[in-house]
């Protein structure tokens, strides 16, 4: 099967999900390339596991079509399969089974698995897989996910949240394990609502917002969207008409001797403005990436119409019975 450089890893096309009148995903066109990293952001309820979800071919969309590496995502669904390594947002309750009982069935059933992948995996997240998935933390889970995303090599890693539940050490071995993948060839798709995260790892970012693709913008454009919540305590008035002048600082509010305000790039300018006033306190936030979309892209929280595209997807008539 020609996969890899031959074709683009995902392409989608007027992709859409409607779910009895609320739209979840509006007329998606989307290409990601071979080999890269691709981040694909957005607030809680974005339309991010939507999309993962037509992707694998556990939802139908309502129109529109999309591909991975040029096989249809509804019609070769089982291909497709054998090229990807998944990890959903929502894990499976594998009850009593052991990590490594479930490890070895879904080797198993994929076959080609390299029989030192699973224990190199397991050491570099340190995860136990003589216990039961029922005995295993949430971030445990979140390890073994990743084990069985990553076990067999796929030519594409589709990742829904992938960092949930592990601890700030463990995120780094993470990070370093996509590195390793896009190295080996490896095409990376990850969904997030975390902005830093996408920042370690990601060539390019799709925002999305509302079921609907905002942009799409290399890393250092991202960049340019940081912002940082601060706070600062002062001892006496607030300089409040300095601060507000000051390049980069916006949202200015004072509450008696407490001043915040959302600080873009730099500090410098802040800083210069609250020189020689006595400050009790200073501290800072980079907000969520929901804060930052309400920001940025703020509307009425929903999709609105759906714009002119091609005819909806009509169901497959049965087969006849015998």
């Amino acid at each position: 099967m020609a996969t890899g450089t031959a074709l683009g890893a995902i392409a989608a096309e007027g992709l859409s999900k409607d779910y009895g009148g609320v739209w979840g995903l509006v007329n998606l066109n989307l290409e990601v390339q071979a080999g890269e990293v691709f981040g694909f952001l957005g607030p809680n309820g974005a339309g991010k596991t939507t999309t993962i979800r037509l992707l694998m071919g556990m939802l139908r969309p309502s129109r529109g079509s999309a591909r991975i590496f040029g096989l249809d995502c509804q019609d070769q669904a089982v291909a497709i399969k054998r090229l990807v390594g998944y990890v959903p947002g929502e894990l499976p309750d594998w009850g009593r089974l052991r990590g490594s009982e479930i490890t070895a069935y879904l080797a198993g059933l994929r076959g080609g698995v390299d029989p030192g992948q699973v224990p190199d995996l397991c050491e570099r997240l340190e995860l136990d897989l003589g216990r039961r998935w029922r005995e295993y933390s949430r971030g445990n889970k979140q390890k073994l996910a990743l084990v069985l995303a990553l076990m067999h090599r796929p030519e594409l890693l589709i990742l829904d949240e992938p960092t949930g539940g592990l601890d700030p050490l463990k995120q780094q071995v993470f990070y370093q394990l996509v590195r390793d993948a896009r190295a080996a060839g490896t095409t990376v798709f990850l969904s997030s609502h975390v902005l830093a995260e996408v920042e370690h790892v990601c060539d390019r970012v799709g925002i999305v917002r509302a079921g609907r693709l905002v942009t799409v913008a290399t890393l250092e454009q991202l960049r340019r969207l940081r912002a940082y919540q601060v706070q600062v305590e002062f001892a006496g008035r607030p300089p409040t008409e300095a601060v507000t002048a000051a390049d980069g600082v916006e949202q200015v509010t004072v509450t008696g001797s407490r001043l915040s305000c959302l600080v873009r790039g730099g500090f410098a300018p802040l800083l210069e403005a609250i020189a020689g006033r006595p400050v009790v306190s200073l501290t800072s936030h980079e907000p969520s990436l929901e804060e930052l979309f309400l920001d940025h892209y703020r509307d009425n929280g929903v999709a609105g119409p759906m714009p002119p595209g091609p005819a909806p997807v009509r169901p497959r008539p049965s087969a006849p019975r015998e």
